[in-house]
């Protein structure tokens, strides 16, 4: 069974190389809060894996060549939970645009798989990155 350590790592390696094998890491409980994607029209909560299988394959086919680099994971005493910072670039589809990014996701695990992420990123590189204006 994977720690909430691991499975960081296995998010980063997988959610755009293989996205099938990221799926089996997420629990059918599982919520992903990004407290900051409503400003670009995204919702802050999604809930379950079809929502949260969805809004991934979104992303992966909006962007080329992502990447992530530069990981740093921290365990937590409670081995259910970590956190993790990372880099991350790729090309916006639809606007030829380069997008740069830095992310900090909280994780919790239950029974070896993503009960629940909470991804921070900054918005104003997004919202530039895709053209879209921020609604504040």
């Amino acid at each position: 069974m994977m720690s909430a350590v691991e499975l960081l790592h296995r998010h980063f390696e997988t959610l755009v190389g293989n996205p099938l094998q990221w799926q089996s890491l997420v629990d059918d409980e599982v919520l992903w809060e990004l407290p900051f994607a409503p400003a670009l029209g995204h919702p802050a909560r999604l809930t379950g894996r079809a929502e949260v299988v969805r809004h991934a394959t979104w992303f992966v086919g909006a962007v080329e060549n992502f990447r992530f680099f530069d990981l740093r994971v921290y365990p937590n005493a409670d081995p259910d939970q970590a956190v993790a910072e990372v880099r991350a670039e790729g090309v916006i589809k639809e606007t030829g645009r380069l997008y740069q990014q830095e992310y900090i996701v909280f994780l919790r695990s239950k029974g070896g798989r993503i009960l629940s992420l909470r991804e921070y990123f900054d918005p104003t590189r997004a919202a530039a990155a895709l053209d879209v204006p921020l609604k504040l």
